[in-house]
């Protein structure tokens, strides 16, 4: 038999494909994708930020704020539990698989909301919503930090959140240009249709699995003093990720209480700027300049965080949200507002991607999806922890004491940062 040359086509297509290589530019079109689908993610939770608070209120009747908030509960409740089983998903079968399973679940989402005839149809569209969100948000998290590695993980970060929230600003305010013009269903949740379309096929067709990244990362991983023990079990994770260590801890009560902060947000403010006599378009705006200034925001301080290290931006940004929630309760009219928003965006993208990135920076990548998991579970527990607390006291003592409330306990989770979190991002390994 003739012995094959290098150039034989025959040769060349049994040649063994190229193995993965961490970094940024050498996946950018992969990572790129990613950004781009996660876009889309954020989609589907802006379509809902300005339209459903007011739809509550002038379709089906609901004025009381505990029962108004039952869509954040729920919403928030299943994408927490959802967030811990992606993790846990993704280790054992993968992440693509899970990713559009979480596209498939998001389908019905905005029919359920153009068509539901009782609040009920509304708050189970918000349970797939949940999942939706749960799976594929994480999924993009996770197959991000695959790909990318330990340096440039802040940025990474950044980037993703950047594109989820920047959408979420943009989905916002063109569902509240929508609804001033057309109404308040079913147009506005037309786009909703679009992103979910959009979003599977990409995944279905043009992603790529990214596990084998994190294994080759595992090994190369070098151990040190900051790093913890490598636990085995999921539950040694969740029990690491809550409680036992600092940092991790640290993290997930500020993310609990930064989605605390987003709940009010989403379900509050808009009902609140009604009441003041804010015009619905007016409302769509101050709506998305919150998550307009948080998404661009990620842009630098995911970036920044892989400067300076975690910690600071973490505390910082938790002060930051305080005071951005306490002017919107000491101030009136459109012009504060707006301003109260843009400083809520500023101290949220300083915590978001700076968050993930320091869990990323602790956990073994043989875990890493897990803790990821774990972290975002009580994250998003604060979405449920926030209807819970915002709805009781709303009812019992107004909303602007609701507000004062929820302002005083961002504060106070910043103090924890302080005062319990080590830096996980040591000198040693930061960019520049």
């Amino acid at each position: 038999m003739a012995e094959k040359k290098p150039g034989d086509p025959v040769a060349a297509s049994t040649k063994e494909p190229k193995p993965p290589r961490l970094g940024l530019r050498e996946n950018l079109p992969q990572f790129l994708l990613l950004v781009a689908i996660n876009a889309l993610v954020g989609g589907m939770v802006g379509q809902e930020r300005t339209v459903l608070p007011l739809l509550a209120e002038d379709t089906f009747g609901i004025t009381a704020f505990s029962a108004m908030l039952t869509f954040i509960l729920v919403f928030g409740a299943v994408k927490a539990v959802t967030n811990f089983f992606a993790g846990a998903l993704s280790d054992r079968y993968g992440r693509k698989p899970v990713l559009v399973a979480g596209w498939l679940v998001g389908l019905p989402v905005p029919f359920l909301l153009i068509w539901a005839p009782t609040w009920g149809w509304v708050v189970a569209a918000n349970v797939l919503l949940g999942i939706n969100q749960g799976l594929t948000w994480s999924t993009t998290v996770i197959m991000k930090i695959d790909l990318v590695g330990p340096r440039r993980r802040g940025f990474a970060m950044g980037f993703n959140e950047a594109a989820g929230y920047g959408a979420v600003a943009l989905a916002a305010f063109a569902t509240g240009y929508i609804a001033s013009e057309y109404g308040l269903r079913p147009e506005p949740f037309y786009l909703g249709i679009a992103f979910a379309a959009l979003g599977l096929g990409l995944s279905t067709l043009f992603v790529r699995e990214t596990q084998g990244f994190a294994e080759l990362e595992a090994a190369t991983h070098l151990e040190n003093g900051a790093e913890p023990p490598v636990p085995v079990s999921t539950s040694e994770v969740f029990w690491l990720v809550s409680f036992k260590d600092k940092a991790l801890s640290a993290c997930s009560q500020a993310g609990l209480a930064n989605n605390l902060n987003d709940g009010l947000s989403w379900g509050v403010f808009p009902i609140y700027f009604a009441a003041a006599g804010v015009p619905l378009g007016r409302i769509g705006i101050l709506a998305a300049l919150y998550p307009a200034v948080w998404g661009l925001g990620q842009l630098v301080t995911g970036a920044l965080s892989d400067r300076i290290g975690r910690k600071p931006l973490i505390a910082g940004g938790m002060f930051v949200q305080a005071v951005g929630i306490a002017l919107v309760a000491a101030t009136e009219g459109f012009g504060p507002w707006a301003f109260a928003a843009m400083v809520l965006g500023v101290g949220t993208a300083m915590v978001y991607p700076t968050l993930l990135a320091a869990v990323g920076d602790v956990a073994h990548p043989n875990w890493r999806a897990r803790a990821v998991g774990v972290y975002r579970l009580w994250r998003d527990a604060g979405f449920a922890v926030g209807a819970l607390l915002v709805g009781i006291l709303a009812d019992s003592h107004g909303a602007t004491f609701a507000i004062w409330a929820v302002a005083a306990l961002t504060a106070l989770s910043g103090l924890v940062v302080v005062l319990r979190m080590y830096e996980t991002h040591p000198p040693s390994a930061r960019v520049g």
